[in-house]
Formats: structure tokens, C-alpha cells, sequence
């Protein structure tokens, strides 16, 4: 149970690390990335709306609370995994279509992975403590 909570600490970290930074980075003015990011913006460049940036930044900074945030439904948190994995996924997409180069196609995928572990390990966790959580209401029922 030891390795699985760092397992999913580790990874549910890494994605939590990356999603903070895409909002602070794309509400910079001028963002950190290749020169045609620093002219016109990641969101011109692939196309999209700027109110896309507005309404990602807050969507991620929640995805971003729910995950971390002890006590939060388990619904929520697979909302926000949802929401990550459409993100990445369409980022993905996003890059493809606008001919980016195979390290910007690459790199979303790489995280939808790491989130796709921290998702699997977030079940297993969930899993695990409701067995425990059963174990000891029988338990208690037992001894009444």
C-alpha cells in the first residue's frame, strides 16, 4: 500500500506540476516557449480563441485543487481527471494540426501516460480503502 500511495503521490504531483505551470506560462505576456509563442501566443498560434486560455486556466487550476485537496468527492477528482486527459489529448491534437514538430505532439502524450497511471493508482487506492472501510464495519458489527 506503501509504494502504491507514492506511486500515485508522484505522478498525481508530476500532472499537478504541469498544469499549474501551462496556467501561469499562458497567462504570461510573453510565455515561455519556441519564438512563435513569444510573437503571437500559444493559443493564435494553434488556432483557438483567447477566451480558450481564460477558461482552461481556470479549469485546470480546479482540476488541480480537486486533485490535491484532501476530502474532495472522488467524483470531482475523476472530473478533473477527465478534464486533464481531454486537455492533453486535444493539445496533442492542437499540434499535430497546426504542423508542429513531433516534440510538441509527443509531450502530451507523455503526460496523459503519467496521468493514466496516477488515475489507475487513485482507483486502486479508492479500492483498497473501502475494503478496509468494510473490513471494519463488520468488525464493529460483529462485537456489538
Amino acid at each position: 500500500m506503501k509504494k502504491d500511495k507514492r506511486i500515485y503521490w508522484i505522478t498525481t504531483g508530476i500532472i499537478c506540476t504541469v498544469m499549474v505551470y501551462s496556467v501561469i506560462n499562458f497567462n504570461l505576456k510573453v510565455p515561455i516557449g519556441p519564438e512563435v509563442y513569444r510573437t503571437e501566443g500559444p493559443f493564435k498560434h494553434l488556432g483557438l480563441p483567447d477566451y480558450m486560455r481564460i477558461e482552461l486556466s481556470i479549469a485546470k487550476a480546479l482540476g488541480v485543487l480537486a486533485l490535491l485537496i484532501p476530502g474532495i468527492p472522488s467524483k470531482a477528482k475523476e472530473f478533473a481527471y477527465a478534464g486533464f486527459a481531454i486537455t492533453l489529448a486535444s493539445a496533442a491534437i492542437a499540434h499535430f494540426s497546426v504542423g508542429d514538430g513531433i516534440i510538441f505532439i509527443i509531450d502530451p502524450l507523455i503526460f496523459l501516460g503519467i496521468l493514466t497511471v496516477s488515475y489507475t493508482y487513485f482507483r486502486k487506492l479508492k479500492s483498497k480503502q473501502a475494503v478496509t472501510q468494510q473490513a471494519a464495519h463488520a468488525q464493529r458489527s460483529v462485537m456489538a
